[in-house]
């Protein structure tokens, strides 16, 4: 039973999360203000976090930097009343899986929830259990730093091209189409006609080489074992 974490300040609000999560088979922990928010994580072993980004203490911006910062690998989905765009911006690229906007309707939720959560649990077992790197040939991926190691080089990436990674990562030499990249990476509510698959496709070959992410016409891009 998958374990789900509720940073929210808001009772009436964490009152609803946690009756619909338990009604759909959740469990949950409820957590007030920034500091419980970091405290429980930490302590705990949580499948996901569902983080308000207008918290007591702390804004949920920071809670997000220093759980990333943490090592802590499981999804966090942002659910807030902010909508601007640079907040957005800054939730993704400071390691959120997900972004969802208050007033937001519960079965859009649950459907994300369980996505981030089946993109999770996608790793080997071993991978998952041990939370610590993938490797494919000369190429690791440190699941803790969230940084790239080529050939003893260590590569910084953006919260976008290491969630790429990994997902190219945990599946090699198999052929991913982006349909597939951009629901596992960006979520099922991108414009399917979006090229930004490619685009991030692109920054991973100028850090890591362009003969690393294979090019399949007409279908997608696989990871080749030999990189």
């Amino acid at each position: 039973m998958n374990r789900i974490l509720i940073a929210e300040d808001e009772p009436r609000i964490a009152s609803f999360l946690e009756k619909g999560l338990k009604a759909n088979g959740f469990t949950t922990t409820i957590a007030k203000d920034a500091e419980e928010a970091i405290n429980l994580a930490l302590s705990d072993n949580f499948d996901l976090l569902l983080l308000d980004l207008g918290l007591p203490k702390l804004d949920g911006l920071e809670v997000l930097e220093q759980l990333r910062g943490q090592g802590l690998t499981f999804p966090i989905i942002i659910l807030t009343a902010r909508d601007d765009i640079n907040d957005k911006v800054a939730g993704l690229e400071g390691g959120a899986d997900d972004y969802v906007t208050k007033p937001f309707r519960f079965e859009e939720l649950l459907a994300r929830v369980r996505l981030r959560l089946r993109n999770s649990q996608s790793l080997p077992k071993k991978q998952n259990e041990a939370l610590t790197q993938l490797q494919v040939g000369n190429l690791i991926l440190n699941l803790h730093t969230r940084k790239a190691i080529l050939k003893g080089q260590e590569i910084d990436l953006p919260a976008k091209e290491f969630s790429l990674l990994e997902t190219f990562m945990s599946h090699p030499e198999q052929v991913m189409t982006r349909e597939q990249l951009l629901d596992r990476v960006w979520g099922f509510d991108y414009d399917p006609g979006s090229n930004i698959v490619d685009v991030y496709v692109g920054y991973l070959r100028k850090k890591l080489g362009t003969n690393v992410i294979r090019t399949v016409r007409g279908v997608g891009y696989c990871l080749k074992q030999s990189g």
